[in-house]
């Protein structure tokens, strides 16, 4: 599989670009007012504890508290990891009480994990971790863990012996899997470096008064040279000639031989118009997703999850309906796993598939998504079988908000809905308010206000109608538009007191 990085250094904002095998994979954006905060420590204050949840909010300065599980606050059991947050912890492993850990008031250092989504506040650990590029450094413990992603018995063990022996007392290690076959010289540089980060971070600590930041993580792009650009990548981009030239002073530093890898995009097209990565990023906000032998996918977001309909649309196959459907889904898993990762979509996710009566070919459906998924760095649990109203459930770890929720907001027409009242059911609210003032007051004349398609509803298409009820209620009303309304909003005003009426009789 061919890899390459695109980095697009904007004036408000920075965008990467992941294309495999030519198709856009994954797109990250950092904007000034928006600076990831995974990897963050932050000196807190704890707000509350709750025994029943067996979790605690903690104040960390920003607009919503974070939130600590008590799993959270806990060393893993295994050591070996992927190398990126630490070790694995036992969904069924029993955890002491939450109130025996922490108190209310207690000043902690806690470590952003997930960045705040929606209404909920960030996700944050007590069990610090400080990422290099060859290792993860994690304070307290004395152990040694090795990427699970490294096969080989005789490397995994070369690895582990080599950190145990430069490591100092009182840290745990993770080897990353760009540590494979790496030298000494390279560990004791990343060590050095990573025990210098913590030091400063403690002592900031120390001194900083809570609520406080103590430690900022690497910048979008600088991390993502650190995580991603390794020898797997055939080429990484660029647009900016400063940062063309920070990429290659810290390359030659850590990995001298990724240098000839980088170029610098001097054509005067925008870098993301000239490898059409602009028009990718435009069809990821779409609503329904096209495949390319005329499938499709709608996909839709709510507070409870995401779901995903597979439509064979406009696929024309052979004349066995099952084959076709098999042959859809299978493009559609492939699709699925590309959109989730594209759209960085995360928390529970449902798939409806094209209905399929053969269980070997419901099978394949299954072992499809498991494949496709094991290129997504996000953890990912997919049910075992297809449930009996022909649903997929699956998982995907969620760390930031996705693509949609980060680059837009709810509508203020429709508060989110997706849809808004049509004119007909606008007038009849209208009627109803009419109605209520009738039986609460003698006034009778007002002025209503509108959006123009619904003043020009009312009295174009339902003037009748509008006769009647100034017949039932003996109101006297002057339809007027005004454009700062929504199509679903209307205002009653007082002739006789000149004021908005609107809120009195308004349900």
């Amino acid at each position: 599989m061919r890899t390459e990085i695109f980095i697009n250094q904007g004036i408000h904002e920075s965008r990467i670009a992941i294309l495999e095998d030519g198709h856009l994979s994954e797109i990250w954006v950092e904007r000034p007012e928006n600076e990831r905060m995974v990897g963050d420590v932050y000196k807190g204050t704890v707000t509350a504890v709750l025994p029943g949840l067996q979790a605690a909010f903690i104040e960390i300065g920003h607009e919503r508290t974070a939130f600590l599980q008590v799993r959270d606050m806990v060393e893993a059991e295994n050591s070996d990891s992927d190398g990126s947050r630490g070790g694995r912890r036992s969904r069924h492993r029993s955890f002491p009480n939450i109130q025996s850990l922490i108190r209310k008031g207690e000043q902690v250092l806690v470590q952003v994990t997930k960045e705040p989504i929606s209404t909920k506040g960030a996700r944050v650990t007590t069990q610090l971790s400080l990422p290099g590029r060859f290792m993860v450094l994690v304070p307290g413990g004395n152990w040694v863990g090795v990427s699970r992603k490294i096969a080989s018995w005789s490397e995994r063990k070369r690895l582990r012996d080599l950190v145990t022996k430069i490591k100092p007392s009182g840290y745990s290690v993770i080897v990353r899997t760009e540590g494979k076959n790496q030298s000494d010289r390279e560990f004791k540089r990343d060590m050095r470096q990573l025990v210098r980060n913590y030091e400063r971070l403690i002592k900031v600590s120390k001194k900083a008064t809570s609520p406080a930041q103590a430690h900022k993580e690497m910048g979008m792009t600088s991390s993502i040279i650190r995580d991603l650009f390794t020898d797997n990548v055939d080429r990484l981009v660029v647009d900016d000639k400063e940062l063309y030239k920070e990429i290659t002073s810290y390359l030659r530093q850590v990995s001298p031989e990724l240098r000839k890898r980088v170029e610098y995009h001097k054509d005067r097209r925008p870098i993301f118009d000239a490898f059409k990565i602009e028009e990718e990023i435009e069809k990821a906000a779409n609503r329904t997703v096209w495949m390319r032998r005329g499938g499709a996918l709608v996909i839709d977001y709510a507070e409870a999850g995401t779901f995903i309909d597979v439509n064979s649309a406009r696929y024309v196959g052979s004349d066995d309906q099952e084959e076709n459907n098999l042959n859809t889904n299978l493009e559609a898993a492939r699709e699925i796993a590309r959109q989730l990762k594209l759209r960085d979509v995360g928390g529970i996710i449902v798939i409806d598939f094209i209905d399929m009566n053969e269980e070997r070919n419901r099978r394949k459906i299954i072992e499809r998504l498991i494949d496709e998924f094991k290129k997504d760095r996000a953890k990912v649990s997919i049910s075992a079988h297809v449930s009996e109203f022909g649903l997929v459930e699956m998982t995907r770890q969620r760390v930031r908000p996705n693509l949609l929720h980060d680059h837009s907001e709810p509508c203020p027409i429709c508060n989110g809905t997706g849809r808004i009242l049509g004119p007909d059911t606008t007038l009849t609210r209208i009627e109803r308010w009419l109605q209520r003032s009738y039986a609460a007051t003698r006034e009778k004349r007002y002025v209503l206000k509108v959006h123009p398609d619904v003043a020009t509803y009312i009295l174009a298409n339902r003037e009748e109608r509008l006769k009647s009820l100034r017949k039932a209620t003996k109101a006297r009303v002057k339809v007027e538009t005004d454009t700062t309304l929504g199509p679903q909003d209307y205002r009653f005003f007082s002739t006789k007191r000149s004021l908005d009426v609107t809120a009195e009789f308004r349900v």
